[in-house]
């Protein structure tokens, strides 16, 4: 019988980034969850209220926005690829794509935000509203400083700070990136869709 070696601690690849940016990372994927869980109970508790509140909200932008953020993080992935073939204008060109989708998501949602208020949605106008404000504002404050993090490795990368030997800084805006893409992958189809 064959057994495959474990390979040791040290022949495992690293973490792509900042160390310090994956513990924020946790941090923020573990306020998500506690969220997410927070959501979940009080569905069970007012079945009927999130059922209404649903009806009071765009799924058709929030499938949007999916679509826009998967695709920002597709950009970054061949942003990260570029630098670490040290391809510095190829990154360039990859971040400029990835910070145009996930400002497509800012207006889509801001709009969504907008629809929502005009449809009676506030903190103060129930529990669904209370939590559907909450997460998607909180997911929106995440990607706008994504935005500045893939902007600030956009300038950084332009001037020259990235190579194929040095690319710490593309990883680290790209792992948050992910992170921000991750938790919306989770949020749009317990907010926008499950019923």
């Amino acid at each position: 019988m064959m057994t495959a070696a474990i390979p040791a601690i040290d022949d495992r690849p690293p973490l792509p980034g900042d160390l310090a940016m994956w513990f924020f990372i946790l941090a923020e994927l573990t306020v998500f969850a506690a969220l997410f869980l927070a959501f979940a109970y009080a569905r069970l508790w007012h079945t009927a209220e999130f059922a209404a509140g649903q009806t009071l909200i765009d799924r058709g932008a929030g499938a949007i926005n999916t679509v826009l953020l998967i695709t920002s993080s597709a950009f970054v992935v061949q942003a990260v690829a570029c630098i670490r073939a040290d391809d510095r204008p190829g990154c360039g060109r990859w971040l400029l794509a990835a910070i145009a989708t996930g400002l497509g998501f800012v207006v889509f949602k801001s709009a969504g935000f907008a629809q929502a208020f005009a449809a009676g949605v506030s903190l103060d106008g129930g529990v669904f509203p209370m939590f559907y404000l909450l997460l998607t504002g909180f997911h929106f404050l995440h990607v706008l400083l994504g935005l500045v993090i893939l902007a600030a490795v956009w300038v950084k990368n332009r001037a020259g700070a990235y190579s194929a030997a040095g690319h710490t800084g593309v990883e680290t805006g790209a792992s948050y990136w992910h992170m921000v893409d991750l938790v919306w992958i989770v949020l749009f189809p317990l907010v926008y869709v499950l019923r």
